[in-house]
């Protein structure tokens, strides 16, 4: 049995090379495009998902993983101790989820350890998260270490995104649709953050790459110092707009990683296709 598990949402971006040492078991979310359920695993084919949500008129409906399928993931991660991201606890029931599943498996295992780790973020927000946890292992920190410090991380941490179709928020409530209708009517694309687990708008904006610079901007705004500091960046679709937010980041800050991660179903579908979602270490 190994020392470390890490369960994850999918709301949790990732890549192979994030995740060669410590590896993920992922639970998944479901979504509904009018009458199709895709399943966020690795079998969804991504770009029939976003063609069929872009060309819907309706609203997508997510589910989060169930208790029964978290500890199932705990199951499969096989270890002594081991750690649940989830996508915030104000935006989903997937923290509470995770929640009643560990207490499940600790009924059943209890000489193992587990702690649930709500990211007050999503996207790239939780791969920060995923990212720092196995930094954090590799330094051999007891459990209760581990969490005293990645709780400290995820306060200090700061997610924020540009989204190029504002469509999905409009469809789904998030905001107003004649407010959003006009925003892109006039091309407004807003710089949004999240802060404590909720969206907030960050700075209006005109124009798509305006918003991504501004963006990047607004990144020292939050952090003085970022050597030696990781920065994820995660895209639906979205890799030349990609290419022009790291090029940006290069000229103005001193980060010493940064990943990019494709968006998964969940995130695509909030994020939208083209969508970019930024996060990193505020201190």
């Amino acid at each position: 049995m190994r020392k470390y598990g890490i369960v994850a949402d999918t709301s949790c971006e990732t890549s192979e090379s994030i995740t060669e040492k410590y590896g993920v078991v992922f639970a998944s979310f479901k979504i509904d495009v009018d009458h199709v359920t895709y399943v966020d695993d690795e079998n969804l084919d991504l770009d029939a998902y976003i063609d069929h949500m872009n060309s819907s008129p309706n609203p997508i409906k997510t589910a989060c993983p169930s208790p029964g399928e978290f500890k199932a993931a705990l199951e499969e991660a096989d270890a002594e101790e081991l750690f649940i991201i989830t996508i915030s606890s104000k935006l989903s029931g997937s923290y509470e989820s995770a929640m009643v599943a560990r207490d499940m498996f600790l009924e059943e295992h209890p000489e193992r350890k587990v702690h649930v780790i709500d990211s007050k973020s999503a996207v790239s927000g939780e791969t920060n998260v995923y990212i720092k946890l196995t930094k954090l292992m590799d330094e051999g920190l007891a459990f209760e270490e581990i969490v005293e410090e990645i709780t400290k991380f995820v306060d200090n941490s700061r997610t924020l995104f540009v989204l190029e179709d504002l469509n999905n928020l409009i469809k789904n409530g998030r905001i107003k649709k004649t407010a959003g209708l006009i925003a892109n009517m006039l091309s407004i694309k807003p710089v949004m953050r999240a802060t404590d687990g909720e969206i907030e708008l960050h700075e209006l904006s005109r124009g798509i790459n305006n918003s991504l610079d501004k963006m990047v901007k607004s990144i020292g705004t939050f952090v003085q110092d970022t050597a030696g500091k990781t920065i994820v960046i995660a895209h639906v679709r979205a890799p030349e707009k990609v290419e022009r937010v790291v090029e940006n980041i290069k000229k103005l800050y001193e980060f010493s990683v940064i990943e990019i991660v494709q968006a998964r179903g969940l995130s695509s579908g909030y994020a939208a296709d083209k969508g970019i979602v930024i996060a990193f270490e505020q201190q």
